[in-house]
């Protein structure tokens, strides 16, 4: 479906999408393209984590593929251990000798055991290798003031302090610069069950201790609320309201955060990742596009407390859960991935930019064989597989740090899906040096659509455009065939006013400008 059907006339009506090129609003950080990887199933073992003596090439046990993949996408950040797993974690036990490591229960995530192998160093050493920055959740549900506050000192201070000097013994003389630190993860559920005002004053008195040491000055991240509990979010900003500011941020913790994953149908009925409906594609996407309301209430919320916008908000756990693949472990959360989930990824960046000013970080859930994975390893051959997700995150490339720029939508067509408006257009565009990247999804199923980009304030130098799609909507990509991948796109044409694009039915575009 690359390239359009010479005889297939384009569809008449058409969506305006009014860009002024010369009016740059906020910075996209591209920590907006943030991965998570939690010891969940196949996501380490099997999937990051191969070990020395592995037949499957890696660099010091870390698969090689998934390093140059994660590499492909300029992944910016990498969040581990967990997830809920963080809140079992007992860093010690991860240091030091790996044949000399304790073994540990894995009692979230199918109550398996592991020996540790993967730990502080192997995770910190993919960080290095990916070109990624760290960002390690700390464990305040079955953990310590003291041992978090110990974990940081291990990790950051150059000197001859106590655990400094473990680090060295452990054979890592510098310390590593790690600059995003989360104070536990769904204190209201998996880390400790706690009530909004608990867990408040805990995660301040967590971050007290959570010391930046030497030039590693740590962003403190509170665990925040599941979904759309304002009053969790609420809790958290009168827990730092009034509270003097060091160096311009604010104590003791810099940002909050909230998970929302994206479901078929609802949570107690995930659906299926594939053989899915034309329904469930419609309640899928509208499902998905509720984050900018999500986003919008919980910034109001903040607004309030914080309106200079000194504290930012972080949407580390995002993504698609479906029920799992038939013959897999259901504690594994292994799930196929298809183009569904690649629109799903291009929505949520969409409002993503929208919010930038206010949401610094996000996390997608999970960076291999885990819920909406970009990369999916085959256990048997090795081979590693690009998942249609994958691909939206490198057509985005071009998003990371720049300046979001606005895009009114005028005649934009939607359906409604059950209490909700689907609009069936979504669009984000940026600009930085003489560039421009404008991203245009069609969620209709069935029919292309045409969008006239009105491009004002700067001159067109020339353009290029890329098409992600496929024959079936839960098309997707295995060892053996390769379904859904980006091409070059030629339904594109210069206007008076700008460009003419078509946008394929369940299709993304992306078009790059060159200005003048």
């Amino acid at each position: 479906m690359a390239t359009p059907d010479p005889h297939h006339a384009p569809p008449e009506h058409a969506t305006r999408a009014i860009v002024n090129l010369d009016l740059p609003r906020h910075r996209i950080s591209r920590h907006l393209y943030g991965h998570f990887a939690e010891h969940l199933g196949r996501g380490i073992y099997g999937g990051i984590w191969v070990g020395d003596g592995s037949p499957h090439e890696n660099v010091d046990g870390l698969r090689t593929s998934v390093i140059e993949a994660l590499r492909e996408i300029a992944a910016p950040n990498l969040r581990w251990p967990g997830g809920c797993f963080a809140d079992d974690y007992h860093w010690r036990d991860g240091v030091g000798d790996r044949a000399a490591r304790p073994h540990m229960l894995n009692s979230n995530w199918g109550d398996v055991v592991e020996d540790n192998a993967f730990g502080t160093h192997e995770f910190l050493r993919l960080c290095e290798l990916v070109g990624a920055e760290p960002y390690i959740a700390g464990n305040v549900g079955s953990g310590t003031v003291a041992e978090m506050s110990e974990w940081v000192e291990y990790l950051t201070r150059a000197d001859d302090s106590p655990m400094a000097a473990m680090r060295r013994s452990h054979g890592r003389d510098r310390p590593w610069s790690v600059p995003f630190w989360g104070l536990g993860n769904e204190a209201w559920g998996c880390g400790g069950g706690m009530r909004a005002d608990h867990y408040a004053a805990l995660a301040r008195q967590f971050a007290t201790y959570a010391r930046s040491h030497g030039g590693n000055e740590l962003y403190r991240i509170a665990a925040g609320a599941n979904i759309d509990d304002y009053a969790w979010t609420e809790a958290l900003m009168r827990a730092i309201d009034g509270l003097e500011p060091v160096d311009g941020a604010p104590r003791p913790f810099q940002a909050v955060s909230v998970h929302a994953y994206t479901h078929a149908r609802s949570w107690k009925d995930k659906g299926r990742a594939t053989g899915f409906t034309v329904e469930e594609w419609y309640t899928t996407l509208s499902n998905a596009s509720r984050m900018d309301e999500l986003l919008t209430r919980h910034s109001a919320v903040m607004q309030h407390y914080d309106p200079h916008g000194k504290v930012g908000l972080v949407v580390d756990e995002w993504g698609t859960w479906f029920e799992p693949e038939s013959g897999t472990n259901p504690h594994f959360l292994f799930q196929q991935n298809t183009l569904r989930d690649a629109l799903v990824a291009s929505i949520h960046f969409d409002i993503f930019h929208r919010h930038a000013q206010r949401v610094v970080m996000a996390n997608l859930a999970q960076t291999v064989n885990v819920l909406q994975a970009v990369l999916l390893t085959d256990a048997q051959t090795g081979a590693v597989v690009k998942t249609p997700t994958f691909h939206v995150f490198e057509m985005n490339r071009g998003h990371h740090d720049a300046w979001a720029l606005d895009v009114d939508l005028v005649g934009v067509p939607s359906t409604r899906v059950r209490e909700r408006e689907l609009a069936l257009l979504s669009a984000s565009a940026s600009t930085v040096g003489d560039s421009a990247l404008v991203s245009l999804t069609n969620l209709d199923p069935a029919q292309d659509r045409r969008v006239m980009l009105d491009l004002r304030g700067r001159e067109i130098a020339g353009f290029s455009a890329r098409v992600l799609t496929a024959s079936r909507l839960d098309a997707h990509n295995s060892p053996d065939r390769t379904e859904v991948e980006p091409e070059p796109w030629s339904d594109i044409a210069r206007t008076d006013s700008g460009l003419d694009v078509v946008v394929p039915a369940h299709g993304y575009v992306t078009v790059k400008v060159d200005l003048a």
